[in-house]
């Protein structure tokens, strides 16, 4: 097992280098055979490094995964296409049970259309579960880098262990994905990225780091889009975390537009928006590993879904985007207990009808020792008024702006006790961690859920340390905060759940390493957490 101290940390510039030969050295080394081409693609050209975006995979089950790619070779190529001609080309795939190829178990071939920007999504069955396989494609005489990918265990079993990241909002030009290089360096089963992927705004960052977004403007249009998630997939460290371990992924806000709700933004609805959200949601599905049944329809996107490790663990990935009612208005003048009157209003929602009775159904029937609810936004409240009086002002949080459906998901646990449930969050560029109450108004009422809230990978750049252990007197039910940048790094045994907060003292530079700031417990049986 890895050790979850700092001590012989590698740098990322050095992973950067060296986990890329790792993983994409052997592919040049043999040929993929075997394959038909589907009849209706073209013959390919002698294209020169199509590849240049990496491959990915995600969404594991017991048989099998999604592998991805995108042939790319010229990525920031400004009509979008990525150097491509618009026709479609064959493209190989093969997965093996060693690195070498040497024991193939599967190989096919698929067209890359640029209707879906040459991408390629691979849905791969027929599998052994809870094991190690490696994957590679071939367009022409240009081989891909090899991946390596994990199924998930059979559903009946029990595994020892799921050992995961959390991550979320990494901003380009903010800095370095240094984070990722920590993550490559560590034993983990699967990455889960909690959105803001990408960021659509027209930063320029830090001029010392040339990591300028590309196109320089805000996004709007699917060639924008498309220019932009290519740009991120560049990142040398990003796209080896991407070969290197399955994804779990789910976008918040800035895929699209900064704190949009459903079919409106700042300065944009209706119409208007909706095409702007079918183009984000497009370049979206066509950048990551995501199956046929996310592919968009229009303006509409299926990301919500479940992915199970056995009997240990059952992730609930949310969507708190697609479906809620639009944030509403806070002032002191107004507010009700710290609420705005419109975050208690029981007809505004931030998950929608459907996906809450899915999500009630799926907590109800789960048979899954930990109940993993990958989530965008913070959960539990924050008064951020020192001393007397109450201030819950942040509309797009789901502990603040959308209390009705907050406390009805409390009272559904309260009520069903589906087993060990654990909030996972992103968006707040802030390291959290909170006792999820029956009523947040009284410390002494029953704790009945978890969240560990990870900060950013990049978004914010290098802030002045401050952490934070609780409780505090404004929020008992607070354990924890670090405004540090980084990832949380977790371990999941049938006894308990254990995170490691791991930060970084900059993002900018290549070479900075991580540590471990914190590490938080939660037992098995007893919601809440307490630190190691």
């Amino acid at each position: 097992m890895t050790s979850h101290s700092s001590a012989g940390s590698t740098s990322s510039a050095e992973l950067s280098r060296r986990g890329l030969l790792a993983i994409g050295g052997l592919g040049a080394a043999a040929a993929l055979t075997g394959a038909e081409l589907p009849k209706a693609a073209a013959a390919p050209p002698q294209f020169d490094h199509p590849f240049q975006l990496g491959v990915a995979s995600g969404d594991p089950l017991p048989d099998g995964f999604v592998i991805w790619t995108r042939l790319a070779p010229e990525p920031l190529a400004e009509d979008g296409s990525g150097g491509m001609p618009p026709q479609a080309f064959g493209v190989r795939y093969e997965i093996a049970e060693d690195e070498r190829f040497q024991r193939v178990v599967r190989r096919g071939a698929v067209e890359a259309v640029p209707e879906s920007a040459h991408s390629v999504h691979v849905e791969v069955g027929g599998l052994r579960p809870g094991r190690e396989y490696f994957y590679r494609f071939r367009v022409a005489m240009a081989i891909s880098p090899v991946g390596r990918t994990k199924t998930a265990p059979a559903y009946g079993a029990s595994p020892d262990r799921l050992r995961l990241a959390v991550t979320s909002c990494q901003n380009y030009p903010a800095g370095y994905f240094v984070a990722y290089g920590d993550i490559i360096a560590s034993d983990l089963d699967v990455v889960v990225h909690l959105g803001d992927y990408i960021y659509e705004g027209p930063s320029a960052g830090n001029p010392a780091l040339d990591r300028a977004h590309a196109p320089a403007i805000e996004l709007m249009t699917l060639t924008d889009y498309r220019i932009r998630h290519a740009q991120y997939k560049t990142d040398p460290l990003l796209q080896a975390a991407h070969g290197h371990l399955p994804f779990l992924v789910v976008p918040d806000d800035h895929e699209v537009k900064n704190n949009y709700a459903d079919d409106s933004a700042s300065g944009q609805s209706g119409d208007v928006f909706l095409a702007r959200r079918a183009a984000a949601y497009q370049a979206y599905y066509e950048n990551m590993p995501l199956r046929r049944s996310s592919l968009p329809v229009g303006a509409d996107i299926q990301l919500y879904r479940r992915v199970r490790y056995g009997d240990l663990a059952q992730f609930h990935l949310l969507d708190t985007r697609q479906y809620r009612s639009k944030q509403a208005r806070w002032t002191a003048e107004t507010a009700i207990g710290g609420y705005s009157p419109g975050a208690l209003d029981q007809d505004r929602t931030i998950l929608g009808d459907a996906q809450e009775q899915w999500l009630q159904q799926g907590l109800a029937s789960s048979g899954a020792r930990w109940n993993i609810l990958g989530n965008q936004t913070k959960f539990a409240p924050v008064d951020r008024k020192a001393g007397p009086g109450l201030d819950y002002s942040s509309q797009d949080s789901w502990g603040e702006g959308y209390v009705a459906d907050r406390n009805q998901l409390m009272s559904f646990i309260a009520e069903h006790r589906p087993s060990n449930p654990v909030v996972i969050t992103g968006d707040a560029h802030r390291n959290w961690v909170f006792d999820l109450k029956a009523d947040f108004s009284d410390p002494e009422s029953e704790t009945l859920a978890t969240e560990y809230l990870g900060t950013s990978i990049s978004s914010g750049g290098d802030a002045i340390p401050n952490t934070i252990y609780g409780p505090t007197t404004d929020n008992p039910h607070l354990k924890f905060q670090n405004n540090q940048r980084g990832y949380v790094r977790v371990e999941v045994t049938p006894d308990e759940w254990r995170a490691d907060f791991r930060v970084t003292d900059t993002v900018l530079s290549p070479d900075a390493t991580l540590y471990t700031l914190a590490t938080f417990i939660t037992e098995n049986g007893k919601p809440g957490a307490h630190k190691a």
